[in-house]
């Protein structure tokens, strides 16, 4: 069969059904390769020439620098036979790089036009899942059967439903105070979380418990609370323990931002950790700020009528979650799209912990 029978072209389609796709149709090396709605367009249509690579515009799908690191993005580049450019397309639908045993992957799980696609560890997740029927099932002379693909545990060891990677994969830009061994070390704290009833429940409290914190600290992206004119608020001098550490020493902190006098008081009775008068204790020690998250999604109720870790060990589901940490603000309609920015995170996060969020989704 000559060179040319073996060229197969197509559009590739991954998350929402858009196309992979070379940015602003700029055939020059360098060029993003991003999501974008389907258009028909040059810029989205590739080739499968048989040699392992993937080709729009006769230059190659090419991993930036090389690189092998999670979050390396791709790009369009000349073709020069090096393994930054070898992809396998197997028949579990992942595109991947065998240098790097990474997956061809949409950044932070987001569907919009001009999210850049990378490379990133195989999770099965739907942000990695393309359809490549016109391109064929396995592409170059790179292996047939790569590294298995994690299943939706993740390979975790930790005995905990996340692996480090799903975390990494779900909070990218994260203070570094939110480690993920942090988070692990906590986990003794309450025993029960994401660890009451079969593996769907198990997960869907830790997707439901890490959506709910990443609205709170945008994408675990903030350690304090941002509007400091708050600061000195949250002082009830009408508690008989006052505020020792100062008028201003009990804004939000942590994961669930934890604030006012008597909440750290409560959380550091349960805990054993003098919170009252060492309030600075959630911003720097990575496992006190985990544990006063957990704190809350495993004892308070809130303005809801359950326990967030209740309403999901229950199946009672997610939107009563969202009703314990701030119904009060944004259910029955209130802020609508509050609430449907936490459903997202919550379906992405099942996504990649390979299960079905369930019903009851809203509040």
């Amino acid at each position: 069969m000559s060179a040319a029978a073996d060229t197969v072209s197509g559009r590739i389609t991954g998350l929402a059904d858009k196309c992979v796709d070379v940015a602003d149709g700029n055939s020059a090396s360098g060029t993003q390769v991003q999501l974008y709605d389907c258009n028909g367009t040059p810029a989205q249509e590739w080739t499968n020439p048989g040699d392992g690579t993937l080709r729009a515009f006769g230059k190659c799908l090419d991993v930036r620098d090389g690189s092998i690191a999670d979050a390396a993005d791709v790009r369009l580049w000349d073709c020069n036979g090096t393994p930054a450019q070898q992809w396998v397309i197997t028949e579990a639908k992942d595109i991947v790089n065998p240098a790097a045993d990474k997956c061809l992957d949409v950044r932070a799980y987001n569907s919009a036009n001009r999210t850049p696609l990378q490379i990133w560890p195989c999770q099965g997740a739907a942000n990695e899942k393309w359809n490549t029927s016109a391109l064929g099932t396995s592409s170059g002379t790179g292996p047939q059967n790569p590294v298995p693909v994690p299943t939706g545990d993740g390979g975790s060891t930790s005995g905990f439903v996340v692996s480090e990677a799903q975390f990494n994969q779900m909070f990218l830009n994260r203070n570094s105070v939110y480690t993920y061994d942090g988070l692990l070390a906590a986990l003794g704290a309450y025993p029960a979380f994401a660890n009451s009833g079969n593996d769907t429940v198990k997960k869907r409290e830790a997707a439901a418990f890490l959506a709910n914190v990443s609205h709170e600290t945008g994408g675990l992206a903030h350690i304090v609370e941002q509007n400091t004119a708050n600061y000195p608020a949250y002082c009830d001098a009408g508690q008989p323990y006052g505020c020792p550490a100062g008028q201003a020493a009990y804004y939000g902190r942590g994961p669930i931002q934890l604030s006012w006098n008597y909440n750290y008081k409560a959380a550091g009775d349960a805990l054993g950790i003098d919170l009252l008068n060492n309030p600075g204790l959630v911003e720097s020690d990575s496992s006190v700020a985990w544990k006063t998250g957990l704190w809350y999604w495993n004892t308070q109720v809130g303005p809801g009528s359950m326990t967030p870790h209740d309403a999901m060990s229950n199946d009672a589901g997610f939107g009563q979650t969202i009703r314990s940490i701030n119904g009060a603000l944004e259910c029955d309609g209130k802020y609508p799209a509050q609430v449907q920015s936490r459903v997202d995170s919550y379906v992405g996060f099942t996504q990649i912990l390979g299960v079905d969020p369930g019903g009851n989704l809203s509040c």
